[in-house]
């Protein structure tokens, strides 16, 4: 199940973004659900258990507008494809401030929709391929890697920080998992690996990671930002 969000606050151009999307995905018979919101402050509001992989965001909306509303966003939900929606191409630059995947051009022109909605499911397939497997007494427990926030040493044990809050340990060696591991997860510290993903604040000594903050020494801040960086602008 693929859950879009669509946000803004005209709801002619809710629906004349949200036809080409429907026709797209039931041509590529994606099984979805598409969410509607008529202002930034409805989609920051949201249920938590509305988890979206796919928004589309108008930046020029009234009171909370899109920029604002993508920092809110990116606090709590650092892997939704953000996708800008706007009249004025100047907007576009800014994206990258909190991670846009694209951006759309007012007036809509169909064939760019289902273009950038193509590209989009595109990543999302290979992020799902993505997992980290986990032995366990019960069996391997396989995770995909857009869960999991950071890696953890403790002694002999490693702890793994899930999205969703939750905590998992195994026996094992911080160094031998960063082997198995893709390029966006980084070391901050000699006892911690992040998801840049998930980064929603860098600073000197700590890096923000939705609502966990880990710690960033000396010798891993210029590589940690330097990736960080070129995160940002891929």
């Amino acid at each position: 199940m693929i859950n879009i969000g669509i946000c803004d606050d005209e709801a002619p151009m809710r629906k004349l973004l949200r036809l080409p999307l429907e026709q797209k995905l039931q041509l590529l018979g994606e099984d979805y659900r598409i969410f509607e919101y008529d202002s930034g402050e409805a989609l920051v509001g949201r249920a938590e258990s509305e988890w979206l992989d796919i928004l589309f965001l108008d930046i020029e909306m009234k009171d909370l507008n899109g920029m604002e509303t993508a920092r809110h966003l990116r606090k709590r939900d650092a892997r939704t494809l953000l996708i800008f929606v706007t009249a004025y191409p100047d907007f576009v630059f800014q994206g990258y401030e909190v991670h846009a995947f694209h951006y759309i051009l007012k007036p809509y022109d169909e064939r760019k929709i289902q273009r950038v909605l193509a590209q989009a499911l595109d990543e999302l397939g290979k992020k799902r391929e993505q997992y980290f497997s986990l032995e366990q007494k019960s069996g391997t427990i396989k995770i995909p890697m857009q869960k999991i926030l950071a890696f953890s040493s403790d002694k002999r044990k490693i702890i793994l920080s899930l999205s969703d809050g939750s905590l998992l340990d195994f026996y094992g060696k911080l160094d031998d998992v960063k082997k198995t591991l893709p390029d966006y997860f980084v070391r901050c510290h000699n006892r911690h690996l992040v998801n840049l993903n998930f980064v929603t604040a860098l600073e000197k000594d700590s890096c923000t990671l939705g609502t966990k903050v880990f710690p960033v020494s000396r010798a891993c801040r210029q590589p940690l930002e330097i990736a960080f960086a070129r995160l940002l602008l891929e």
